[in-house]
C-alpha cells in the first residue's frame, strides 16, 4: 500500500503532540460497522460522526460522535444541546455544511468552524477510540482523553443501543 497523505485531522493531532494510528480501509465503505469489520476492530470502539440540525432558523449544526453499535436518539440529543427539536441532516446537507463527504466527516477536521461537538458518554468506558480522519477510507485511532481535549467535545447521553447488538 502507498504512503498515506496527511489530512487536516492528522496535522491537528500532530500539532498538539497527540499520538495516533491510521486505520486505512476502502473508500467505498461509508459505514462505521463496516469499517470495524474490515479493520478487525471492536465495533463499540469505532465512532461515526453524525450531523444534526436544530429546527430553529439560523442555528448552527451539531456534531455527535456515536459508537457504530449505537444510534443517535434525537430527543436525548435535543435535550443535551438545549434545542426544542433536532433532525438528522440529509447527506447532501451534511456535506454542504461541513465541506466533507459523508463517510469522512471528522470533528478533528472541523475545529474552529463553529460546530458544537458532542461525544456520546459511552466513550468514557474506552481507552482508545477510532474516528474519521476527515476523508473516506481513513480513520484515526487515539486515546479518548486526547480526542476530548483536542476537540473540546462535551460528553452527553445521546444514544441508544441498536436492536441487533443488545447491550454494549
Amino acid at each position: 500500500m502507498g504512503r498515506v497523505h496527511k489530512t487536516l485531522a492528522m496535522r491537528v493531532l500532530e500539532g498538539q503532540g497527540v499520538p495516533y494510528e491510521v486505520v486505512v480501509f476502502p473508500d467505498t465503505i461509508h459505514d462505521a460497522l463496516e469499517v470495524a469489520r474490515y479493520a478487525s476492530l471492536p465495533p463499540e470502539m469505532v465512532y461515526k460522526t453524525l450531523v444534526a440540525e436544530a429546527e430553529d432558523p439560523g442555528s448552527k449544526p451539531f456534531l455527535f460522535l456515536v459508537a457504530a453499535t449505537r444510534t443517535l436518539n434525537l430527543k436525548k440529543a435535543a435535550q443535551a444541546v438545549g434545542a426544542r427539536k433536532l433532525r438528522m441532516a440529509r447527506h447532501v446537507d451534511a456535506e454542504r455544511l461541513t465541506g466533507l463527504k459523508v463517510g469522512g466527516i471528522s470533528a478533528l477536521a472541523l475545529l474552529n468552524k463553529g460546530f458544537a461537538i458532542y461525544l456520546d458518554e459511552w466513550a468514557v468506558l474506552l481507552d482508545e477510540i477510532v474516528v474519521s480522519a476527515g476523508e473516506r477510507g481513513l480513520n484515526l485511532r487515539l486515546r479518548v482523553d486526547d480526542l476530548i481535549r483536542v476537540t473540546g467535545a462535551q460528553l452527553v447521553d445521546v444514544s441508544e443501543e441498536q436492536p441487533e447488538y443488545g447491550s454494549v
